[in-house]
């Protein structure tokens, strides 16, 4: 039946709500915490980045989709899932149908994480450091990442916050670098004689905000409570920009797609998850995490 018409221009806001969010996510993210991670969990943040971004393309060339679904699926898998999505489809002029199988894909497999990675922690003998640090590195979504390495202990869902939080942090850049690939290619916008200007053009402004916000609560600037209702807020415009993607997927639309990318969102997730646990598996055994 779809949504009434005078109903789409609030629908349509889903977008602003989107950024709105993620900067408020920055009262969340104090820059002192990234040193509480350490150097070797970084690297393992890095290495996660790059891994996630070459499994995701591979496969998705491999199955024959689109380019720009692949590029979705890439940013999402690598970030933040959902968030990361919904930020990239317009940096990159993606269509919505791809933006909404791209989700579908990266979330199929989100709430195995709560019972399959604790039991997988366990069997390896996993310390809660290395265990909340793949946590964060292989769950895309934020909720879920604390949630499954809370289940394993609170210090290993501290661990999972920290390092799923520095993936977030991330979001601005790889969302650029994309936009900047399919600007040269004539399918996101000109360059133009100025790349600087280019550049500022196509940055997601809202990350200047994000590191605005986490700047000011670094320094103390907000109190207990009013982090926690920054925090509140910061979910609730979550959940506006997830209801806004919702109600405009067109699930006719999205089954005639085919089982390809939902193949690829499976394949890819399960295949990160397995090579980040032996990245930190190596950390691990080899600097004692």
């Amino acid at each position: 039946m779809g949504v009434r018409a005078v109903f789409h221009k609030g629908v349509e806001t889903y977008e602003f709500w989107l950024k709105v969010g993620i900067v408020l996510l920055g009262v969340r993210f104090l820059l002192g915490d990234i040193v509480k991670l350490g150097g070797v969990s970084l690297a393992c943040v890095a290495l996660e980045l790059a891994v996630a971004i070459l499994i995701m393309t591979a496969l998705g060339r491999a199955f024959g989709l689109r380019p720009k679904l692949i590029s979705l699926l890439a940013i999402g898998s690598s970030i933040c899932g959902v968030s990361a999505i919904i930020a990239a489809k317009g940096a990159i002029d993606a269509d919505d149908e791809d933006a909404s199988y791209a989700i579908a894909a990266i979330l199929a497999l989100g709430a195995l994480s709560l019972f399959v990675f604790p039991i997988v922690g366990r069997a390896f003998g996993m310390s809660d450091h290395a265990f909340g640090l793949w946590v964060g590195l292989a769950v895309d979504n934020t909720a879920e990442a604390t949630a499954a390495g809370a289940v394993y202990s609170d210090a290993a869902g501290k661990f999972a916050v920290l390092a799923k939080t520095t993936r977030n942090a991330t979001i601005g850049f790889v969302v650029l670098g994309y936009a900047l690939h399919w600007a040269r290619r004539g399918q996101g916008g000109q360059i133009g004689s100025s790349k600087s200007a280019f550049l500022w053009q196509k940055f997601p402004k809202f990350v200047i905000g994000f590191l605005v916000v986490s700047a000011l609560a670094t320094t103390g600037a907000f109190t207990g409570g009013e982090i926690t209702d920054l925090a509140n807020l910061s979910r609730w415009a979550f959940l506006l920009t997830f209801a806004g993607v919702g109600l405009r997927t067109n699930v006719a639309d999205l089954s005639r797609q085919g089982w390809r990318p939902l193949l690829v969102g499976i394949v890819g997730e399960c295949a990160i998850a397995a090579v980040t646990l032996a990245i930190v598996l190596l950390a691990a055994r080899t600097f004692t995490l």
